[in-house]
């Protein structure tokens, strides 16, 4: 019983540090192939985000590579590594390892087929929130949900 009680406490202590960014899900009126086939181009992120002005890769542009991307103004960076790259499953998937106030920052994207010449992106975050003096955790969460509804829209004027 004390094993459960324990366990019990571990779930729960770890679900109050995981911060779940709610998912951002986007239907479009395009078919789920053309918008993969935009969507799979995020090696060039600088040019679907106004908040990335130069991207420059370190190993392959696929699993296990790592991009840094430098901010728009040019004063700072993150580096992302990509962790999953299916064209089967039409998902993308990466993490943020460095340069934003969070830990264990998770990302995956997918491409959703709903028939009929529709598709849906499913773009979710999972990460801990790390406190800091230069940023709340509601300033960064609307800066994630700011940042991924930009480069959705611009998925999907490339897509149409």
């Amino acid at each position: 019983m004390n094993r459960i009680a324990i366990l019990g406490t571990v779930i729960i202590s770890t679900l109050n540090i995981l911060q779940a960014q709610t998912p951002l899900v986007t239907e479009i009126e395009s078919s789920a192939d053309d918008v993969w086939e935009q969507l799979r181009k995020m090696d060039n992120i600088d040019e679907l985000s106004s908040f990335v002005s130069a991207v420059q890769w370190k190993g392959p542009k696929n699993i296990g590579g790592e991009r840094i991307c430098t901010s728009a103004d040019g004063k700072g960076h993150f580096k992302e590594k990509i962790t999953g790259f299916n064209d089967a499953t039409r998902t993308y998937s990466y993490q943020v390892i460095e340069g934003v106030p969070a830990e264990n920052m998770n990302n995956m994207i997918k491409v959703v087929d709903l028939g009929y010449n529709k598709s849906m992106i499913v773009w979710t975050s999972n990460f801990e929130f790390i406190e800091n003096p230069n940023m709340t955790k509601e300033q960064f969460n609307n800066f994630l949900t700011t940042a991924r509804v930009e480069m959705v829209e611009n998925i999907i004027k490339l897509a149409k």
